[in-house]
């Protein structure tokens, strides 16, 4: 038996698949817990911060592309999805939602482990872990709680703001264009609506910013779009 001692999270409403997983992961030495919904995977996510998670997209009380969107809203946990979906529509979607992997059932138990040992490999290659909180200059974030104070207080956003602002905190530092952004808060038939990106921008400035006007954290690129500065910047003359 392997001396890893990696946690790995088991997102699955088949009981049967649920034991043969267990089972397969316990001989490899990898320790398991267990979930069969997207609300249970997400308290699991948020409490025992596994080091990878197996997901299926068939879940009694949502998909499981929920669930990995709203985990990459604050973590970088490996995520493989294991579905019956086999469609290659199905797979890009689950990639472009955020997935690592995906691996369409059946699979064999060997193949499923070298997924998951790249998927592990690749994690502890980052630089450094991803916190739920992201601070820059007066703004604090907590992407697992949902809240937002600039500072100390709170500020209350819209689910709109929240998710363009959960964006760019995603990516804090990077410029992110107009498209990405439309394509990721509004979906992909909102290419052609860029004024939403402006109207959204300008209401969480008058929330976020001391001057709306000199903005020092949400920073427009021009021409190109938007980021979310990793370090307050100096106003820009007026």
């Amino acid at each position: 038996m392997s001396e890893r001692q990696d946690l790995v999270l088991v997102v699955e409403d088949e009981p049967q698949m649920r034991r043969f997983l267990r089972a397969s992961l316990g001989t490899e030495g990898y320790r398991v817990r267990e979930a069969w919904t997207v609300a249970d995977g997400l308290r699991e996510v948020a409490a025992e911060h596994p080091d990878a998670v197996l997901l299926d997209l068939g879940l009694p009380d949502g998909d499981g592309l929920d669930l990995v969107r709203r985990v990459r809203e604050w973590s970088s946990v490996p995520i493989i999805v294991v579905s019956a979906r086999g469609r290659e529509e199905e797979k890009v979607a689950a990639l472009d939602a955020g997935a690592d992997d995906y691996l369409p059932k059946p699979f064999g138990t060997k193949e499923l482990l070298a997924r998951l040992r790249v998927a592990l490999r690749h994690s502890r290659a980052a630089i450094a872990p991803e916190s739920p909180v992201l601070e820059v200059g007066p703004l604090r974030m907590d992407l697992e709680r949902r809240e937002v104070t600039v500072e100390g207080r709170p500020v209350r956003l819209t689910p709109i703001e929240w998710r363009l602002l959960t964006l760019l905190a995603r990516h804090a530092g990077k410029v992110l264009t107009h498209a990405q952004i439309l394509r990721e808060v509004w979906g992909p038939n909102a290419a052609s609506h860029s004024h939403y990106v402006r109207v959204y921008m300008a209401e969480l400035r008058k929330k976020l910013e001391a001057d709306p006007s000199r903005p020092r954290l949400l920073l427009t690129e021009p021409g190109v779009g938007y980021r979310l500065a990793d370090t307050p910047e100096a106003a820009p003359p007026g």
